[in-house]
């Protein structure tokens, strides 16, 4: 009797093991694609002149028109303009998000401005950004994660965080609000405007006194709004020319906040770098405000104390880490 327990127990373990091997063999691979609805308008003279490039106006509706029926989306703002007739020099784009509890999510609609670039003849120097309520948070959660793309924002009665506003600093941004706003109260556009100043010199907060939640019609049936966004273009670092005896400020060994050293030395070609990884120019936009590439959001900002030898500097790159002089 144990010998026949003994048997079945070996042929279900072999059974199990045959089974599990069937199971692996056939797994196959699968992709997941979620899908983004939008609607597009393109300028009258888009078909004519097949060579031009134009602006492009990216625009994140509030959280009513959430949902599956994409002509909600033309209940406010720039599509609402457009349904009524209204001519735009710009090709429009305008998302829906299916789930309002979940919203603008960033890296899906950059997916997608990444498909409109490809796709239409999009001019990269002029794509601009806005949104309302819900698309104003949109506005500003995207332009945080993706600051390199976009030549200026406008987010209406929104918010965001404030610890990353330093991430938009070369972005120019005018911002909307009712100071009645019971929905979203103004004090959280406010932080994101005290924070964005403070690295950010064009900026500008506009603030109705009467307005309540719906400041955005106001704001879309502005012109001077839309002529605003035109005379934008994407920043770019330019490099100019500073003094020897104002880089040899700069000269010595920094540790950075995560530990690693930066050596800073002076030659004919200018401030060089040297890291771990290895050497590059430092080119200057300013006397204190240098670069590594003028199309990368990457940016260092050198802090001289009163009698001009700088102690310590900051790169903004994906962080901000902050060197300090050891010698």
């Amino acid at each position: 009797m144990k010998r026949r327990k003994l048997i079945f127990f070996y042929l279900l373990v072999l059974f199990l093991s045959i089974l599990s091997r069937e199971v692996h063999a056939q797994q196959t691979a699968q992709i997941f694609t979620r899908q983004t609805d939008f609607l597009l308008s393109l300028p009258e003279d888009c078909q004519v002149d097949t060579a031009k490039k134009w602006p492009l106006l990216f625009f994140l509706h509030g959280i009513g028109e959430c949902g599956t029926d994409i002509q909600k989306v033309k209940v406010n703002g720039p599509p609402k303009l457009v349904a009524a007739g209204k001519h735009f020099p710009f090709i429009i784009v305008s998302p829906q998000a299916q789930d309002p509890d979940i919203g603008w999510e960033p890296e899906d609609l950059n997916r997608l401005l990444v498909y409109v670039k490809q796709t239409y003849r999009v001019d990269d120097t002029r794509i601009y950004l806005t949104g309302l309520s819900m698309g104003g948070f949109g506005t500003w959660a995207l332009a945080i994660k993706h600051p390199e793309e976009f030549a200026a924002m406008i987010p209406i009665c929104g918010g965001g965080d404030s610890a990353e506003a330093w991430r938009l600093r070369h972005i120019p941004i005018w911002c909307f609000h009712g100071a009645l706003d019971n929905v979203v109260p103004v004090a959280r556009d406010e932080q994101m405007i005290t924070a964005a100043k403070r690295y950010n010199p064009w900026v500008t907060f506009t603030v109705y006194p009467d307005a309540y939640h719906n400041s955005w019609e106001r704001t879309y049936n502005n012109d001077s709004v839309y002529d605003w966004l035109l005379r934008q273009t994407k920043f770019t670092y330019k490099e100019v020319k500073v003094g020897r005896q104002v880089l040899n400020n700069y000269a010595g060994t920094f540790v950075g906040s995560q530990g690693d050293t930066i050596i800073l030395s002076v030659d004919e070609k200018g401030l060089q770098a040297k890291t771990p990884n290895g050497s590059f120019s430092l080119k200057p936009s300013a006397d204190n405000l240098f670069f590594i590439d003028e199309h990368l959001p990457v940016d260092i900002t050198f802090i001289p104390n009163t009698k001009g030898r700088c102690n310590s500097f900051i790169v903004f790159e994906q962080a901000k880490n902050v060197y300090k002089r050891i010698k």
